[in-house]
């Protein structure tokens, strides 16, 4: 069976097996953390280390020398350039915080390309993905275990036309990542909610009443006594969610609900890493200015203790 195809029958097993009446479902699609460190630039960069290397790979230049964080961190900056003018601009160093934020979405995109472009020429086709996914399915219209996958395929194939732009039925990498992970596309956005209004409204009535919102968060299963946290989102959906105070919640209001407008955390460290290494003050940064401030960028104690060099012949 498909790798997806696999995951999507756990994910189901999961859900109906072991959920419990007190595990709360969230929906709210909210970007991951750039660090979980404190934001303190007098005690330590820890923080800027994970924004913008990301937490995994932050770890790996703590054990480096500054000599071989310096080398790296000027490979970094020729990528990070995107027009190749030699300048390092807010927006690009915003691009690339959120690129190492998300890194784990394209590698997910990797993996599943691999599986889906069947005939390895760089693009997947609608038939080629139906194909990978639900090749078995289609031999077997009725299959015994109960799940609907031709609903469910028929509701991949509106996503995968959104995706693609052009309209021609076939996915560039780029719109294969948009069609695996529309939250993270402003022209994918719709279907998201749309997708999440079809599985909560369960009277099809277009919109989510208070009882489907409750009901798709938490199941009673004969308890009459309802967790704290059900009684706040109660509350939650009375005085926030439904704006319009009608009862329930329209498109706009689940959009705003399940795609809130975060504040952008990429956006204000890029402008705080410019100030803090912009010596000129041009706005923009150098690769010299970059390097410079290696510290703040991919250093650490260690490195800059040389503790890291009793470790130097592991890399």
């Amino acid at each position: 069976m498909e790798c997806r195809q696999i995951l999507l029958c756990l994910a189901l097993y999961v859900v109906c097996t072991l959920s419990k009446p007190t595990e709360k479902k969230d929906r709210v699609h909210h970007d991951p953390q750039l660090s979980d460190k404190v934001h303190n630039d007098g005690e330590n960069f820890d923080y800027d280390h994970d924004a913008f290397l990301g937490a995994e790979d932050a770890k790996t230049f703590d054990q480096l020398t500054p000599e071989e964080s310096k080398e790296r961190l000027g490979k970094i900056v020729n990528k990070i350039d995107e027009d190749k003018d030699g300048f390092v601009t807010a927006e690009e160093l915003k691009n690339w915080i959120k690129f190492s934020q998300k890194r784990w979405i394209y590698e997910d995109v990797d993996r599943q390309w691999k599986g889906h472009d069947l005939n390895e020429d760089g693009l997947i086709s609608w038939e080629e993905y139906k194909n990978a996914t639900y090749g078995y399915i289609l031999d077997d219209p009725d299959p015994e275990d109960g799940f609907n996958y031709k609903q469910m395929m028929t509701r991949d194939e509106r996503r995968f036309k959104l995706a693609d732009k052009d309209g021609n039925l076939i996915a560039t990498k780029e719109e294969f990542t948009a069609f695996l992970h529309p939250e993270e596309y402003d022209y994918m956005k719709d279907i998201v909610v749309l997708e999440t209004m079809e599985d909560i409204d369960k009277n099809g009535d277009g919109f989510i009443d208070l009882e489907e919102y409750i009901g798709d968060m938490y199941s009673h299963e004969g308890d009459p006594q309802e967790p704290e946290w059900v009684k706040s989102e109660r509350e939650q959906f009375v005085e926030f969610r439904d704006k319009n105070k009608d009862g329930k919640m329209d498109k706009e209001e689940t959009k705003d609900w399940i795609l809130p407008s975060d504040y952008d955390h990429a956006e204000a460290e890029a402008k705080h890493l410019v100030y803090e290494s912009d010596q000129d003050k041009d706005g923009k940064l150098t690769k010299e200015e970059v390097v410079n401030k290696y510290d703040l960028f991919v250093g650490s104690q260690a490195t800059d203790f040389g503790e890291a060099l009793v470790r130097h012949d592991e890399f």
